[in-house]
């Protein structure tokens, strides 16, 4: 079931803002990290200036004693910037992946904590694809995507300072070029984010293509559906496909295009400071220094252009991610406790409605089940059986009327202990991945003896085959 995006969305910032709030329980490392960003983006930013210092030493000065000074800085630079390099790097993945893990667990414990109607109203697949897909995606957003924003920021910082000290007039030209490549980024990023938003709802249809397809292969077979499954495959795939390279196009023209105008700057700073160096005296190594500097701001801003597509896919994520997260809980406003109920069920003139049905599952129903008595619910599918057991464990409440459970009205109690009075053998079969004695004890380990296992097994007359194998209870499902 494709999910339609909502009309609405949070700001950029807001989200981004919320996003880094993950970040705090890690803010040590973190803050290693974002200074070994600043650190190796400032040395890297430096290497015009110094070259600066060497043409003017060597070249100029005919300074040879300095030759060995410039050598040894030449080293230092690059051990600086490489160190700088892996630290941020793995601290940054380190960050990010605790904070994968936390966001993980999040929307997984909401996942199961959601009300039944909330949890009917997302597909499979849609709960899939957040707690996969889109977290990667935000994970990407917060660190790796930061780790180029600082960096790239600092080095930016001291080529803008570097070309300010050998000339403040030409850097000032360069200005110019700012006000377009920030209406490029803003445009290009705008495109980019709606295009990872329809992504998201992509992923999901895929996933629910696919999840059906596997539970649902017998009947795919025995009505010989593998062609429209296959058609319906192919569609959802090429929509991913289609969405691929529309957020591909948008992000490689937005670099070659804020490369023309940064290029274009710089074409006509060189000109003009060709020109100043003949007719002022601009010295060789300053000459030789601002070309460098003004060439290596390609790099930076490179970067901090083509980082914007991996922000702009995290928010989208995170949107999804928040929105699984700020989701409403089941409700347990119930405050009486229950050791053991006695078991009569009383429902008075009890409806229920689901959503987006005009009809009625249950209309004004009224009936009684004393303690002990054996009640059997006969009727057409879809004519409330199942709603009538799903109201008394509280998985929806009605719309009207009340239950009772030995004279207590069931919100009051608490869900916790109003479940544990229950044993549910649904027609939906449910095994998990684990051991056959993990499966017989859900819900009741730790406490569960082996002996209680298999007393239930054989009550269930299932213990002949299980202890057959080789593994016994301990056999893996």
């Amino acid at each position: 079931m494709n999910q339609t995006p909502p009309a609405t969305h949070p700001s950029s910032a807001a989200l981004y803002r919320r996003l880094l709030g993950y970040v705090l329980p890690y803010k040590w490392a973190f803050a290693g990290a974002v200074l070994a960003m600043l650190i190796g983006g400032l040395v890297e930013g430096s290497v015009a200036l110094y070259l600066t210092k060497i043409i003017n030493e060597l070249f100029v000065e005919g300074n040879e004693r300095y030759a060995a000074y410039a050598a040894l800085g030449i080293v230092i630079i690059f051990f600086l910037s490489g160190l700088s390099h892996f630290i941020a790097g793995y601290g940054m993945q380190w960050v990010g992946n605790k904070m994968m893990l936390d966001l993980r667990n999040r929307m997984f414990e909401k996942i199961v904590r959601l009300p039944m109607d909330g949890f009917d109203a997302l597909s499979t697949g849609t709960l899939m694809s957040k707690v996969t897909n889109d977290v990667i995606g935000l994970q990407a957003a917060a660190t790796t995507a930061l780790n180029s924003v600082v960096r790239g920021f600092a080095t930016l910082t001291m080529l803008l300072i570097t070309l300010f000290y050998l000339n403040w007039k030409l850097t000032l030209i360069m200005f110019v070029t700012v006000p377009i490549m920030a209406l490029v980024i803003r445009a290009f990023g705008k495109r980019l984010r709606e295009i990872n938003r329809q992504g998201q709802f992509a992923h999901a249809a895929i996933t629910d293509v696919l999840e059906e397809a596997i539970r649902g292969l017998k009947v795919i077979k025995i009505f010989s559906g593998e062609t429209y499954e296959r058609k319906r495959f192919d569609a959802a795939a090429n929509r991913i496909r289609q969405l691929n390279m529309k957020q591909c196009a948008a992000a490689a023209a937005a670099t070659p295009l804020t490369h023309l105008v940064v290029s274009a700057a710089i074409a006509f700073i060189v000109y003009l400071a060709a020109s100043k160096s003949l007719g002022t005296g601009m010295a060789v190594g300053e000459f030789i220094g601002f070309i460098t500097a003004a060439g290596t701001l390609m790099t930076p801003i490179k970067a901090l252009s083509s980082v914007n597509e991996q922000i702009q896919r995290g928010l989208a994520s995170a949107e999804s991610v928040f929105a699984l997260i700020d989701a409403a809980p089941e409700i347990d406003l119930g405050t009486k406790t229950l050791e053991r109920a006695q078991g009569r069920l009383q429902f008075e003139d009890v409806s229920l409605f689901y959503a987006n049905k005009p009809q009625p599952a249950l209309d004004h129903v009224n009936l009684t089940i004393e303690h002990g008595e054996t009640i059997a619910l006969v009727g057409p599918s879809g004519g409330g059986k199942s709603s009538l057991v799903n109201l008394v464990s509280r998985f929806y409440s009605p719309n009207s009327g009340r239950i009772t459970l030995d004279g207590v009205a069931l919100p009051e109690l608490k869900l916790h202990d109003l479940r544990r009075q229950m044993a549910l053998v649904s027609q939906d079969v449910v095994l998990f991945n684990d051991t056959i004695a993990a499966n017989i004890a859900y819900g009741r380990e730790p406490d569960t003896t082996r002996e209680q296992i298999i007393a239930a097994a054989r009550a269930a007359h299932c213990a002949g085959f299980i202890e057959a194998l080789p593994q016994g209870y301990d056999s893996m499902i």
